[in-house]
């Protein structure tokens, strides 16, 4: 536990990737083999169920500590997370301990279905055998939430350097499914696991965004040009009778997906096909606010069956008839692709991925103009003699995605951040206008420099007008431009839409409260995607 924590106060005060990676791999070196996996599980995002709900955590600490609530919430409110909160709090330990990271985790998950009084008694006890920063890392533990800055291909990079073992091989073996508890550090790295499941995905492609010119690629007749779907992206593995969809989230979604089970049958075993998750209907991609209402349901009515239909458009071919086919080049790939959706008896469902034609980038500029009529977010580009990576290689793939849609908006609600911002307001709330009223549109909290979150701080620390737990209601004198992938019709917000991926795109200081967005604007800019003719996806 005491490793676990240096390593994770090493990784917060770092902000250079390679520093990160030093401080895993030296983590890997010097932990013991137990507790490695379930690191590894936890940079993954595979969090065990919360055995103790955060309400009773707060209430266990405010009477540990002999705080008042208001004083608590205070200190909550300035620190801005609630793991730190209570292991700033609480009195010194009363005798420390020094057990393995394996054996807390243990212990947490043996409290799921005990008494409160059981797990009161667990929890006290800990606080008094733990240094503060150690019991930050057990309250985290316990709600499984570790915002480190750790990607996934960061954390292949350090198991790679540290195992010796290519990093494809590593990526391939720490996806899918497999329990820290019932595996080896050894037998993860080395992939002994792999072999034994059928479902097991590949480790996915993935493309930079293309910051040039597209004519600084060269030569048009060297690159694949497609449209990139707003979808899911996700694998479809058939081996030894047995169907597996999975996302590129890493989740099993096999259940979600009825109308793809067809391919049990008629998939030859050993194929994996690489593509993009939508709902089809009548031939088109529909938007992706329609696709939502059929994404994590256990249970599929007849409705949602008949207003979101699912299909797959496929793009690549990553494994067939057992073979692996990611080091054959993309022009051979698509060629038996092809082959396989035509052989399949069942129609329109698996529908290839239609290939943009184009003679030169000027056309094929023109062609991604048209890219929402399709739903489309833009154009994908994929050099004819690539490779299927792990993750992204600089100048094989790209993606060349439209312009996002932007609206003027004033910032009406700020709330301190997380992590190395918990001292800092990094997190608003934007509004536009109807009538006399502002009415809250998005959330956002990415896309000011470092400079401007200290100013935008120093505004809200100074006219905020009321507080409402870690909130802020401030002058509605900010205006920010907000970029958004797409806008939707929805129930749970006030104004009855919902903007896809909002982000900050830059800060207006040119304009005032006065000159921002109606909510008529945003209303008029949905009902024009709606009314966007929406062409057929068949390949040309």
């Amino acid at each position: 536990m005491k490793r676990f924590s240096q390593l994770i106060q090493q990784l917060e005060t770092s902000n250079k990737t390679n520093d990160k990676i030093a401080a895993l791999v030296s983590y890997f070196n010097e932990a013991d083999d137990v507790d490695k996996p379930y690191v590894i599980a936890m940079f993954t995002g595979k969090r065990p169920k919360r055995p103790v709900s955060t309400a009773l955590l707060k209430e266990w600490a405010i009477e540990k500590s002999g705080i008042p609530d208001w004083l608590f919430s205070e200190s909550y409110h300035n620190v801005g997370d609630l793991s730190e909160t209570i292991s700033l709090i609480l009195p010194p330990p009363k005798h420390l301990v020094n057990r393995k990271l394996q054996e807390w985790i243990s212990d947490l998950a043996s409290l799921q279905g005990k008494e409160d009084v059981f797990k009161k008694t667990f929890i006290l006890s800990a606080w008094d055998s733990l240094e503060t920063q150690e019991r930050f890392i057990f309250n985290k533990l316990i709600s499984g939430n570790f915002r480190i800055g750790v990607s996934s291909k960061m954390l292949v990079n350090a198991l790679a350097k540290q195992s010796d073992t290519e990093n494809s091989k590593i990526m391939h073996s720490i996806m899918g499914k497999w329990e820290p508890s019932q595996i080896t550090y050894q037998d993860l790295i080395g992939g002994a696991h792999v072999n034994t499941d059928n479902s097991w995905p590949y480790p996915f492609c993935l493309a930079y965004a293309l910051e040039v010119e597209p004519e600084s690629l060269g030569a048009p007749k060297e690159w694949q040009a497609e449209w990139k779907w707003d979808g899911i992206r996700g694998q479809i593995v058939k081996r030894n009778g047995e169907l597996f969809i999975w996302s590129r989230g890493e989740e099993l979604v096999t259940e979600q997906f009825p109308e793809l089970h067809f391919l049990k049958k008629e998939l030859e075993d050993g194929t994996v096909l690489d593509g993009e998750i939508l709902s089809i209907k009548e031939g088109k991609v529909q938007a992706f606010s329609i696709l939502q209402q059929r994404l994590n349901r256990k249970i599929i009515n007849k409705a949602q069956l008949n207003e979101a239909p699912i299909g797959f458009f496929t793009y690549d071919l990553l494994e067939y008839k057992g073979e692996d086919k990611r080091s054959d080049v993309l022009s051979v790939r698509r060629k038996q692709l092809e082959k396989i959706v035509d052989n399949l008896q069942t129609k329109n469902v698996v529908i290839l991925s239609p290939i943009v034609k184009f003679d030169n980038w000027l056309q094929l500029a023109k062609a991604r103009e048209d890219s929402r009529d399709l739903n489309s977010e833009g154009l994908m580009l994929k050099k004819a003699d690539s490779l299927y990576h792990s993750g992204r290689k600089r100048g094989d793939w790209w993606k060349w995605k439209i312009d996002p849609y932007t609206v003027d908006t004033v910032m009406i609600y700020a709330q301190k951040g997380s992590g190395r911002r918990a001292n800092f307001f990094t997190d608003y709330t934007f509004a536009v206008r109807e009538g006399d009223q502002l009415i809250t549109i998005a959330k956002a909290y990415s896309g000011l420099t470092d400079k401007e979150i200290k100013e935008v701080d120093a505004f809200v620390k100074k006219n905020a007008i009321e507080k409402f737990g870690p909130v802020r209601t401030v002058k509605p004198e900010l205006v920010f431009e907000i970029a958004f992938e797409g806008i939707a019709e929805s129930k749970r917000h006030k104004a009855g839409l919902a903007l896809r991926f909002p982000r900050i795109a830059r800060w207006r200081r040119d304009k005032t409260a006065d000159e921002i967005n109606t909510l008529d604007d945003l209303k008029q800019l949905l009902l024009l995607t709606l009314n966007t003719s929406i062409h057929g996806t068949q390949q040309e």
